[in-house]
């Protein structure tokens, strides 16, 4: 019999089965005992890693459906697009759930999932992961002490790297706005919900300026193929699929971003999916239209501001934040906290450990397990108080999102409605 509590996974992908793993870590707490996933191969592994018993692995998740409430909680990780439907299936069943981010694409279906899971009187979890970190921890205790008096102002970037953009938002799923959503809402808006989370309160005015500037056909080298494996000046560019899929494969490192391409990792198999695949195109004659860049500004209730950069020009690092107050200032680089005090004129080093990367191969920096942790422990307990991306937290940030795409698109300053 299983203990602890039991799940159900709703898409097999790379966030389904990240997720799911805190449960083989932690086989006293939760145990996954069905999948839906459309792939047969991702959801014949997803099987045999969780011992799954025959049956219980499922092509759609509307047959999961179907059976009824087979698991106390169910992870919803399926594409952006596809939220809506299985959330009020499942919230309308009993089940507890965990959605992975962005709850939803519009404010209309961001407002269904809240009334939805409210009328059913189930716990939501939004999968904000960023707020789970230990480093999140404790930089909101800095700020929530005092110790740098009233904040007055914040800068905060995300450097999405290079070959992170290439990968996912010129080759990859999220490339295009009508097929997934807006670079806003598909990589940041865990950021804009982090701020929201650090400060103690949503924005309540917003302006935004970004654009796809360098991915762009005319951009496009002189001799350059339409795929990598066939280009002449391949070894010369930077974004080579060929190199850095090939580099990734050679160095036996089999987790993301490799994982997406290929299930059989062997060079036949790279090969293949780099000639006929997405993520074997060059990354200037790719059907893209997410922006490559974006700045967002905004302004609280108190008079505080704060800006946001996201970027694809970065080598892969963490976030970035420097954070003014009345009485000091604070810098983190999602390692280390560096506080500085205005009266004594000293700074303080707060080093946090080693905790792994802030992206998905290294689970957010602490991030994807303390999510896992404190939805299984509200679930298990019946205390919502755990989850810190609960469902009216995660349709403010939300809306603060949508708001910041509308202000880029029409050059306005957007009005944040609560």
């Amino acid at each position: 019999m299983p203990s602890g509590i039991t799940l159900a996974v709703v898409g097999a992908g790379e966030r389904g089965t990240g997720h799911a793993r805190w449960a083989l870590a932690h086989p006293e707490r939760a145990t996954v005992v069905a999948v839906a996933e459309p792939r047969k191969a991702r959801r014949e592994r997803f099987a045999a890693d969780h011992a799954l018993e025959a049956g219980t692995a499922v092509d759609d998740w509307r047959v999961l459906a179907a059976r009824g409430r087979v698991a106390d909680a169910v992870l919803i990780c399926t594409l952006d697009r596809a939220h809506l439907d299985p959330v009020l299936a499942f919230a309308a069943l009993g089940y507890h759930i965990m959605l992975e981010k962005p709850m939803a694409l519009t404010e209309d279906e961001c407002r269904r999932i809240v009334a939805a899971v409210e009328a059913a009187g189930v716990i939501l979890s939004v999968g904000h992961v960023l707020r789970y970190t230990p480093y999140t921890r404790a930089l909101k205790h800095v700020v929530d002490s005092g110790r740098i008096g009233d904040v007055v102002s914040v800068q905060h970037l995300e450097p999405v790297g290079f070959w992170h953009q290439a990968h996912s938002f010129v080759r990859g799923n999220w490339r295009r706005e009508d097929e997934a959503t807006s670079m806003l809402m598909a990589k940041s808006c865990h950021d804009l919900d982090w701020l929201q989370y650090v400060l103690g309160r949503p924005p309540v005015r917003v302006s935004s300026f970004g654009r796809l500037s360098h991915f762009r056909p005319a951009n496009r080298p002189v001799g350059a193929a339409d795929r990598c494996l066939d280009c002449a000046v391949e070894d010369t560019c930077p974004y080579s699929a060929k190199r850095d899929y090939g580099d990734r494969l050679a160095q036996g490192r089999h987790g993301w971003p490799l994982s997406v391409l290929i299930d059989d990792f062997t060079p036949r198999a790279l090969e293949t999916a780099l000639r006929e695949g997405p993520y074997g195109r060059c990354v200037y004659a790719c059907d893209n239209d997410v922006v490559d860049h974006q700045v967002v500004a905004m302004e609280f209730a108190s008079g505080a501001t704060a800006t946001f950069t996201m970027t694809a020009f970065t080598e892969q690092a963490d976030r970035q934040t420097r954070i003014f107050g009345t009485r000091g200032e604070l810098r983190g680089d999602g390692k280390q906290l560096r506080v500085y005090d205005f009266l004594t004129r000293t700074e303080e080093v707060i080093g946090l450990g080693a905790q792994g990367p802030m992206d998905v191969a290294g689970g957010h920096g602490g991030g994807d397990a303390g999510l896992m942790d404190a939805f299984v422990g509200a679930v298990a307990t019946g205390n919502p108080g755990l989850v810190k991306s609960g469902p009216r937290a995660s349709l403010t940030s939300h809306l603060t999102v949508l708001a910041a795409e509308r202000a880029r698109r029409y050059g306005t300053v957007e009005t944040i409605r609560p």
